[in-house]
């Protein structure tokens, strides 16, 4: 596979009858996953970044398939939970390539990274919190560890991914070299690591790159004044794809370039973290018109997908493009598409002009493969949808749709057996 596959995959891009296949044989709401798109992302990210070391960050989408996929690819796996790691292990990554960032994290995660890394010395486990080394100690963990710097400079999509410069993440920028003076007495600290933000785009590119110079300064100051040699800076991810049709894709030579430029000379490994790039514009959701509602106000079209599907549009005001798949040479009209939840928050898109969707159409969402499925949910006791993959000329289910069953089983089972619903 060529890294020189086009830089964004519009939803107008897809196969409609293939869709439309799935739809028939699966049912909606569904997600379709295309994991040589996954691979190929991956492979035109990393090209980009010749001598950088490039971990997948896994919160984007920890499906199994897509895990697989890109481990296949030669990539690493960076996870920010207990639950990312296991799923990574469990996919086939080796623990000694793994690195785990922990914010604010349980015992119960802390407990498994400690236990994980004493049997797997190679992992690298990363704090953005003076407390979080002093648990870790106190578990007997004397293993790698990273500082999560906040380099006070946050860049993104949306003010709530904006996290370098949220003081929940990351040690303060003036902290770090006493800090770290400390931590080479108690661990083996072997990096600096930061997160500036999420989808970032040419707009954003320059505080993004800013960011990136201030941390790389840091890393050089850290080693001047502690002796430690770090042996990686991790930069974290953030690099966005164009959700709406009129944004243009990054060009990543030129991002390349200018993140190079702004990390200048430095005798540490630099780490890249892409995790939106990879997979947002590899995965649709497919759902299905069931109510079409003419007001005074607007024409309301209802599906069968909703923010419990996906809730990225209710949680960061976010835009995912729509297509009609039965019939997208009708003549476009405005309509807005909501599920069957009771709120308001429950809309994909207002007085957008879409191919007219009449009952029983399929349409297509775009864009849905990172903190699509990943957010999914249960409201409204609704069971999670379907997911099937792609890949060449074949598809399989990778997890099948929930089911009523799967809803309540764990009040069921919480019961015990032969108990029943209370007595009135």
């Amino acid at each position: 596979m060529s890294h020189a596959s086009p830089p964004v995959r519009r939803v107008a891009d897809w196969d409609f009858d293939q869709l439309s296949a799935l739809a028939a044989e699966h049912d909606t709401p569904l997600y379709a996953v295309d994991l040589d798109r996954v691979a190929a992302n991956y492979e035109r990210f990393s090209a980009a970044f010749p001598d950088a070391h490039v971990m997948y960050a896994a919160k984007a989408h920890t499906g199994r398939a897509v895990l697989e996929t890109l481990l296949d690819a030669g990539a690493d796996i960076e996870c920010a939970a207990r639950g990312e790691l296991q799923r990574a292990i469990d996919a086939g990554a080796e623990p000694d390539t793994l690195q785990y960032t922990a914010v604010n994290p349980p015992d119960a995660d802390l407990d498994y990274a400690a236990e994980l890394g004493a049997e797997h010395p190679g992992l690298a486990v990363t704090g953005g919190a003076r407390d979080t080394f002093d648990r870790l100690e106190v578990r007997g963990y004397d293993g790698r560890v990273a500082i999560r710097i906040n380099p006070g400079i946050g860049t993104g999509h949306h003010e709530k991914v904006a996290t370098g410069k949220d003081a929940k993440f990351g040690i303060p920028y003036d902290e770090v070299v006493e800090l770290a003076d400390d931590l080479r007495e108690r661990f083996d600290l072997v990096g600096l690591h930061a997160h500036m933000g999420s989808g970032v785009l040419h707009d954003d590119l320059d505080d993004h790159c800013r960011a990136i110079g201030k941390v790389a300064d840091l890393a050089r100051e850290v080693t001047a004044e502690t002796g430690v040699d770090l042996e990686f800076v991790d930069f974290g991810g953030g690099f966005g794809v164009p959700y709406r049709e009129d944004e243009e894709p990054l060009d990543m030579e030129r991002v390349g370039e200018q993140v190079r430029e702004a990390v200048g000379e430095l005798d540490a490994q630099i780490k890249l973290e892409p995790g939106r790039y990879v997979v947002a514009d590899a995965e649709v959701i497919l759902t299905e018109v069931n109510t079409v509602k003419e007001t005074p106000e607007a024409t309301v079209v209802g599906v069968d997908a909703s923010l419990a599907t996906l809730i990225r549009p209710a949680m960061f005001d976010s835009y995912h493009p729509i297509a009609n798949v039965t019939a997208p040479d009708r003549e476009p009209e405005p309509v807005s598409v909501g599920g069957p939840c009771c709120t308001s928050a429950d809309v994909f898109c207002t007085d957008r002009p879409i191919a007219r969707p009449e009952r029983e159409d399929l349409l297509a969402i775009g864009n849905a493969g990172a903190y699509g499925y990943e957010l999914a949910n249960q409201f409204h006791s609704q069971p999670r949808p379907a997911e099937v993959a792609i890949e060449g000329d074949e598809t399989r289910i990778v997890r099948r749709r929930e089911s009523m069953d799967d809803v309540t089983r764990v009040e069921r089972e919480a019961s015990g057996p032969g108990e029943g619903a209370r007595q009135r």
